[in-house]
């Protein structure tokens, strides 16, 4: 196994006083920045896929205020989680990591076969990602401890979905301590 770390919409308007997830973002954190950590140590890839939308995008549309527009300091990697230079910086407009970007070709040129995730909101764009890397022919991990959704009951309920699952094991949901020793054991 050859894992990258890919850390979603870890960005300074998520972070807003006023944003409903700023709470539970803050919460992960710490876990980001060990996971994080831990994956530049043993020289694993580090994505920081972020919301970059703009200002009349359609899923403006809806409910859904403007935010992390295109070319301003909302759209950056909130101050809170360690970003490194050597870390990847991907833009997405999307839910996925995956849509419409070079994550797919660059996760391939790195040799890499297995996505773990962190970030928010679970039952969005965490989600969204590990269809997609499931699609693409990618294991998935869903870093259960690094992600958060709205509320803790949320979260939690988008995973229990996906616990069991058919795929399991290219699909699978586990803590970081798990992720850690499985890496670990798979050299990578």
């Amino acid at each position: 196994m050859r894992a990258a770390i890919v850390v979603i919409d870890m960005v300074r308007d998520n972070f807003a006083a006023e944003h409903p997830i700023t709470a539970q973002a803050l919460s992960i954190v710490p876990r980001i920045n060990e996971i994080t950590a831990w994956a530049r140590a043993g020289d694993l890839p580090v994505v920081f896929a972020c919301d970059s939308f703009l200002p009349d995008d359609f899923i403006f549309h809806g409910r859904m205020k403007p935010h992390s527009l295109r070319g301003t300091p909302g759209a950056e990697v909130c101050d809170e989680v360690t970003r490194l230079p050597g870390d990847v910086f991907l833009p997405k407009r999307r839910f996925s990591a995956f849509f419409k970007t070079d994550l797919d070709q660059s996760l391939r040129t790195w040799g890499v076969d297995t996505v773990a995730l962190c970030g928010i909101a679970t039952q969005f764009c965490v989600l969204a990602t590990a269809m997609d890397a499931l699609s693409l022919d990618f294991s998935c991990i869903i870093v259960e401890d690094a992600c958060a959704a709205f509320s803790e009951e949320v979260h939690e309920r988008t995973l229990d979905l996906y616990r069991k699952n058919p795929l399991y094991p290219l699909f699978r949901i586990m803590p970081a301590q798990e992720f850690f020793r499985l890496a670990d054991r798979a050299g990578g």
